[in-house]
């Protein structure tokens, strides 16, 4: 039977567009297509079963010989890659991947090949049914199985005719793109990225307070972290007020979680208002009860004298760690009742946690789903009475334990999700939310509205072995998360021994970009490669992903390969190049390992098809031809078509690339705007970009930021102007780089208008 575009079950094989992507396929798979006709490529796995019951797993098919790229949570709360060519390679709970059904290939020029020979790529997204959601992991048999579970022992009956959409196609990222919004029409529960609206604080530079205080955070640390940026000329525009500013206590009979910096999980929220730390002359033990000495005095205090634009504040998904105290004066009508969460099976088999032990020992105060909008509704609208602007939603991924008694996993997280975004629309202007601890499909698949998420574990300042791990882990995450919201790369230390590591990684990221310090512990010179003075950043357009050639190799534990990412501004792309070796997280330990303590140089190649939408931005004319300028190197690499630049970088070494398509005038001049060459993200600083060619060939352009500002030219040009005035500039002839000085503009976001006559 042929169904799905391509996709069908014949003699037992999963065919793929003519490749087989699983063989034996179990008899009681279904095959359905996916609605919408010819204009998607994609169906639907599903299984027939007369059996009941609240977790059921299911075999499909053998994976065998098949280069493949997953990712799954490692933690309860966050997901990470692996790399195999087999279904045993498949760990639990992976909740995306994808697999070269043929190889081919990596730059196709679509039909100049043949179909024949293009690489063929084929997503499994495992998807919600009614009250269950369906994971994949593998057995030892090599078979590729769906894991079915509701978690309440109650929902035991489930249809099981769409668990998981297959899609296929020879460019990997439009073919995840839309099976995720095959899979939206599908549900009509979550939207795609695109459709949302992005908050502002993404194009803002950010300070957090977590790691400056963590959880001993108070109004007067703040001040001082503020003014000690200040005083350095980079000035934070958005805040995050961590954990540590809510009213918090633990039961009398509660068992203490003591680690250091870290909360303790077994406090419980006891009123929506802040805690005496950040109120006006606080005194633990007594409330303040005007509103102007809470939490809004500091609010307007640092938002007046530091020129903030955003505030977030921090909670909980359920109020606190340990959720809201039952009966607590002031807050019975939430209906809080005690529950005991319990973990599914696959995150049991991954790694263990502290957070949620303590919590299941300790139990966790659970608002009536019923009520929890009221919460939601009340919490948020104190804090933007206070000027508070947006919040950090964490640890959400804890209401997938607390299924039992309301349902199931998926209907308790999907009205809380519900609740939570109503709230945030009614109480916060911009959809100022950050999803935290978010990485389960019962969240990703009920999101219409969130559009940032935490896209790794933490940022760990003192473990060696995470730094490398973050960034690939982001990476590869993205490719999946980023279809559904902005990944969040996490606050760095911009004095940190990886600083500029992480540094470079977050401005490919296309995401917020925020650190972390302690006041007074801050490397300025590094935050100008990725803050203008005005507090703005160059942030990318996308979100920042492996280059299609990075797919299926492990750059974290392969010993051979680089980790390259890449993303797309107005008229220029940029790829990050990483490397990753030595550490990775560790399948029999269980966590984060370094498994080589000096791994070897790595040699890799760039070209310009690495920046896989380059062409959106080129023009029709582009012959294909790039400059490749190189962040650390300082140099310019002209790149014919196809051509590529090799690059060695030893353990733990990073460089950036602006790459820039040619334009060829009509004079037979090329010419291409690198950007603020200072910069990590040189290009994103081109706003505008116009070519004239006849008469006098010239380019006219508007540029935001300022510093040294770079272009390539094929000979040099005979003038420049910037806002209708010459100016002086440098030209090397060998290199062909152009570059000119923009001064400190006085206005915010202003655009120098620069005009080059060639």
């Amino acid at each position: 039977m042929t169904v799905g575009a391509g996709i069908s079950v014949s003699d037992g094989n999963l065919m793929v567009k003519g490749s087989c992507v699983l063989a034996n396929v179990k008899e009681n798979i279904v095959v359905t297509p996916a609605a919408g006709g010819a204009l998607v490529d994609g169906a639907f796995i599903g299984v027939t079963s007369d059996q009941l019951g609240s977790r059921r797993v299911f075999p499909v098919g053998k994976l065998e010989g098949l280069r493949f790229m997953c990712v799954f949570r490692f933690k309860m709360w966050w997901m990470t890659q692996r790399m195999g060519n087999c279904g045993q390679d498949v760990p639990f709970e992976t909740q995306f991947l994808i697999v070269e059904a043929r190889e081919g290939s990596h730059f196709d020029e679509g039909s100049q090949y043949g179909e024949e020979q293009s690489a063929l790529y084929t997503v499994f997204l495992p998807i919600l049914e009614g009250d269950f959601r369906a994971v994949l992991q593998g057995n030892e048999q090599n078979e590729l199985e769906i894991c079915l579970e509701s978690g309440d022992p109650a929902v035991d009956q489930f249809e099981g005719s769409h668990l998981v959409f297959v899609a296929a196609g020879s460019d990997p990222f439009d073919v995840i793109t839309n099976a995720v919004k095959t899979v939206e029409r599908h549900l009509l529960t979550f939207s795609h990225h695109e459709r949302k609206k992005m908050p502002d604080m993404l194009n803002w530079f950010g300070w957090c307070t977590w790691d400056a205080f963590y959880t001993d955070v108070t109004g007067e640390g703040v001040k001082q972290g503020l003014e000690s940026f200040e005083k350095g000329g980079i000035p934070p525009k958005f805040i995050i007020i961590d954990d540590g500013w809510q009213s918090v206590g633990m039961d009398p009979s509660g068992f203490e979680f003591r680690a250091d910096n870290t909360a303790n999980f077994a406090n419980r929220l006891t009123h929506i208002k802040e805690n005496h730390k950040f109120q006006k002359n606080g005194k633990e033990g007594q409330r303040e009860e005007d509103p102007a000495l809470g939490l809004r005095h500091i609010v307007t205090e640092i938002k007046e004298k530091h020129d903030l634009k955003y505030v977030y504040v921090w909670h909980a998904i359920t109020g606190y760690w340990g959720g809201v105290r039952p009966g607590v004066t002031g807050m019975e009508h939430y209906e809080s009742k005690m529950q005991y969460p319990v973990s599914s099976p696959g995150v049991q088999s991954n790694e263990p946690c502290d957070a949620f032990d303590s919590i299941a020992k300790n139990g966790l105060g659970l608002v009536n789903p019923e009520k929890v909008f009221h919460f939601y509704d009340e919490l948020h609208s104190y804090l933007a009475s206070a000027g508070i602007d947006g919040v950090k939603v964490d640890v959400q991924n804890i209401l997938e334990t607390l299924g039992a008694g309301h349902g199931g996993r998926v209907k308790l997280s999907r009205k809380y999700h519900q609740a939570l975004e109503a709230s945030i629309a009614r109480n916060f202007r911009n959809n100022d939310i950050i999803c935290c601890m978010s990485h389960n499909t019962d969240g990703l698949y009920s999101a219409k509205r969130s559009a940032v998420i935490r896209a790794s574990d933490d940022f760990w300042p003192r473990d060696p072995a995470s730094h490398t791990i973050h960034i690939a882990s982001v990476a590869y995450n993205t490719i999946f998360l980023g279809e559904f919201m902005q990944p969040d790369w996490d606050m760095f230390h911009s004095l940190h021994p990886m600083a500029e590591y992480h540094g470079a990684a977050r401005a490919v990221g296309g995401c917020a970009i925020y650190v972390s310090d302690k006041p007074g512990q801050h490397d300025f010179n590094l935050l100008r490669k990725l803050v203008l003075p005005d507090g703005s950043i160059l942030r990318a357009k996308l979100p920042g992903r492996p280059t299609r050639d990075c797919l299926f190799s492990d750059p974290a534990r392969d010993g051979k390969s680089l980790l390259k990412i890449w993303n797309l501004n107005d008229f220029t792309g940029v790829v990050g190049v990483f490397n990753c070796q030595g550490a990775g997280w560790c399948r029999v330990g269980k966590k984060n390992l370094i498994h080589d303590e000096q791994p070897g140089t790595t040699t890799g190649f760039i070209r310009a098809k690495d920046v896989d939408y380059l062409p959106r931005v080129a023009g029709d004319e582009w012959t294909g031809d790039a400059i490749a300028y190189s962040h650390l190197g300082g140099e310019v690499a002209y790149l014919p078509k196809n051509a590529t630049l090799p690059i060695t970088l030893k353990s733990r070494e990073y460089e950036v690339y602006t790459v820039v398509p040619v334009k060829e005038l009509s004079s037979g001049t090329r010419f291409a705007p690198i950007g603020l060459i200072k910069m990590f993200n040189s290009g994103g600083a081109i706003k505008e970009l116009r070519y004239e060619s006849e008469g006098t060939a010239t380019v006219d352009m508007k540029v935001r930021g300022c510093g040294e500002f770079g272009a390539y030219s094929s000979p040099r040009p005979r003038r420049i102007a910037v806002d209708s005035e010459e100016v002086q500039f440098g030209y090397e002839e060998e290199s062909g780089l152009v570059t000119l000085t923009l001064r400190v503009p006085k206005e915010e976001l202003y655009l120098w208008n620069i005009s080059f006559e060639l």
